[in-house]
Formats: structure tokens, sequence, C-alpha cells
């Protein structure tokens, strides 16, 4: 499945975030991976994925700019792979 600016996604409840100087790390606790979350841009719209209806929600909220919005979804993308965010 392909993440847009439409999907509706949230932090897995299984996920725990630690502040860090670069972004964060993500720990899953039941795949236990670990995920470096390298941008504090990153980390703010994954935080607020679960307060916005979509995606693109998030990322005004968030203040990403159009320009920056294919970088986004593709770390998004990325991130539900590893399973630190749900889609839905």
């Amino acid at each position: 499945m392909s993440l847009t600016l439409e999907s509706s996604c949230s932090l897995s409840p299984q996920v725990a975030l630690r502040p860090e100087p670069f972004g964060a790390l993500a720990y899953h606790y039941g795949n236990r991976r670990l995920v470096f979350l390298k941008h504090p841009d990153v980390v703010a719209v994954v935080k607020s994925l679960a307060n916005h209806p979509t995606v693109g929600a998030a990322f005004d909220a968030c203040g990403i700019t159009r320009e920056r919005h294919p970088s986004f979804l593709a770390a998004l993308e990325n991130l539900t792979k590893s399973e630190i965010i749900s889609v839905g």
C-alpha cells in the first residue's frame, strides 16, 4: 500500500519514542525494532498523526511545506514497513 496525503495514520501503541538531539529513537516492543528518526520535523509529524484525520493535515499542522511532502511521505512509508506507524 502506498501512503498518500489522504491516508490516516498513527504511532503504533507498541512504540516508544525517546527524544534525542538528532530527532528520536523509536522502539517497537512487539517486533523489537529500533528505528532512528533523524529529524525533529519527522518526530513532530509522527507524534501528531493521531491528532489529524489525514497525513496532509498533520503536515499542515506541523508546518511542512509542499516541497518537503515527497520526502516526508517516503519517510512515513518506511515507518509503516517497520510497523512504527499504523495506517488506517
